[in-house]
């Protein structure tokens, strides 16, 4: 494979919000923004969304190649088997306000994990491995349990025989999805698993470089995921599509958007300067989906809207445009695109996190420093 030349790093004098700044090295994933390539573990994400399934993906990200298929039957026994949750916690959850956003309390009942489970605080590899895998198991449960709660519903169940895809599904609706949902959905949890040192895994990495336990490192994630810069704009995604209503007021209210200088969600991003990749199949899946339910009302208003913003703008549509409509269309609530997000970020935070313990230095960046200087102290009463 060819050497990928990138621009040399910016300075931290030079850049605002770290952005450009080079702060350590990785094998979890890259993106290749002047190609629009995204690799995990030196694997395309075209070929892996193609080919592969997410716990595949999980053990990927986790130890650095593709399991062979009796440790992929392995992993998926010890996933199935740490579905459930504590009682404890779900009680947390059924006590959770109804109107509480659904990223705040994944993130509280998260560190409430943490009072159960024994071995949290040793972060040995093996150890963390263990949490990485629980964790993941346990996302699409907690998400699950409190949209039913939050609804006045029972949480159902998990299937331990079933995959993360699957049972997420079930688990939100009560019966077995179908095939081509499962599948789907299987393949969007691939394609948000991991994105390089994002906000919220930058976070964990920082945690995880004061040798605080997993379970920190992962709440202190979910807390920035949960900023509108962050995670979310999938779901303003959606919501701008349903204030536009119908495929003939797309121009007319982009038009207007523009003049007053409204941020169209879902368009640009800070390191592709081609097509993100994840969009090529998220907008594919918004066709399917919307066919097989006989409504391709929201997918053909997402073209529209890519068009003229590539017309107006020369902007291409970020993972977050076409998962919109996507999620919309298989019947997911848009208060839960967010916490989806953290159910599959959960496999990339975690490899970020065993790679920082692997070889941890104290991240401690410096600031430069723009103040005042040699300001003599008055006394109270002199002020």
């Amino acid at each position: 494979m060819a050497e990928t030349v990138k621009d040399p790093p910016a300075t931290a004098s030079s850049s605002t919000g770290l952005r450009g700044v080079v702060v350590g090295a990785s094998t979890v994933s890259d993106v290749v923004g002047d190609k629009g390539q995204l690799i995990y573990q030196g694997y395309d994400i075209h070929d892996l969304a193609k080919h592969s399934n997410f716990e595949e993906v999980a053990f990927l990200l986790w130890n650095k190649r593709l399991p062979k298929q009796s440790e992929l039957d392995e992993l998926r026994r010890e996933i199935g088997a740490s579905y459930r949750v504590p009682n404890e916690v779900i009680e947390v959850l059924r006590h959770t306000p109804t109107d509480a956003d659904p990223t705040d309390v994944l993130r509280t009942a998260v560190s409430t994990l943490e009072f159960y489970d024994p071995k949290a605080r040793d972060i040995s590899l093996e150890a963390s491995r263990r949490t990485a895998i629980k964790l993941t198991a346990q996302f699409p449960t907690l998400v699950a349990a409190a949209d039913r709660l939050r609804r006045g519903l029972e949480p159902v169940e998990p299937l331990s025989d079933e995959n993360i895809a699957t049972n997420f599904l079930y688990m939100l609706k009560g019966e077995r999805p179908s095939a081509e949902d499962a599948k789907l959905f299987d393949v969007c949890l691939i394609l948000h698993a991991d994105h390089e040192l994002n906000a919220s895994t930058f976070t964990a990495r920082v945690v995880a470089g004061t040798l605080a336990t997993v379970y920190a490192s992962v709440v202190a994630a979910i807390g920035a995921l949960s900023g509108p810069l962050h995670g979310g704009a999938n779901t303003n995604v959606m919501r701008t599509l349903l204030e536009i209503g119908e495929l003939d007021h797309v121009e007319s209210f982009l038009k207007s958007a523009l003049a007053s200088k409204r941020k169209i969600m879902g368009f640009g991003h800070a390191v592709y300067k081609t097509e993100d990749p994840r969009a090529t199949h998220l907008r594919q899946f918004s066709k399917e989906t919307g066919e097989r339910a006989g409504d391709t009302k929201w997918y053909e208003m997402s073209r529209k809207l890519e068009e003229l913003m590539m017309r107006e703008k020369g902007l291409y549509p970020n993972v977050d445009f076409y998962s919109a409509s996507t999620y919309y269309m298989m019947g997911i609530p848009l208060e839960l695109y967010t916490p989806i997000f953290a159910v599959s970020r959960i496999t990339g935070w975690t490899a970020h996190i065993l790679e920082q313990y692997a070889d941890n230095k104290l991240i401690r960046p410096r600031a430069d420093y723009v103040g005042p200087r040699d300001v003599q102290y008055l006394p109270i009463e002199q002020r």
